[in-house]
């Protein structure tokens, strides 16, 4: 299942910033990182371990759980999305 969430109503922008939430240990973090690489997606990286005071909007965004990875696109947040929902955030 993907949430999307709208952080702040309208979006602002369409040239969104992209952040993805990962770990070192997951798997689909860097499967998802190495898709937005083929697909000339530039991103930035957030480690929540590494980084626990962005792990709170993480747990928020999936009712309690640090899901990873979860992607900011603009205001919204994709939790645990495939690259189709990432590009469908991005045009909006």
């Amino acid at each position: 299942m993907v949430i999307f969430l709208d952080r702040a109503g309208e979006l602002k922008d369409h040239m969104q910033a992209v952040t993805i939430f990962t770990t070192t240990w997951c798997g689909h973090c860097r499967r998802l990182k190495r898709q937005f690489d083929e697909a000339g997606i530039s991103y930035s990286e957030v480690d929540i371990e590494a980084d626990p005071s962005r792990a709170a909007d993480i747990e928020d965004a999936s009712g309690g759980f640090r899901t990873v990875p979860t992607v900011e696109v603009g205001e919204r947040l994709l939790v645990n999305p495939t690259l189709a929902h990432v590009k469908e955030a991005l045009s909006v």
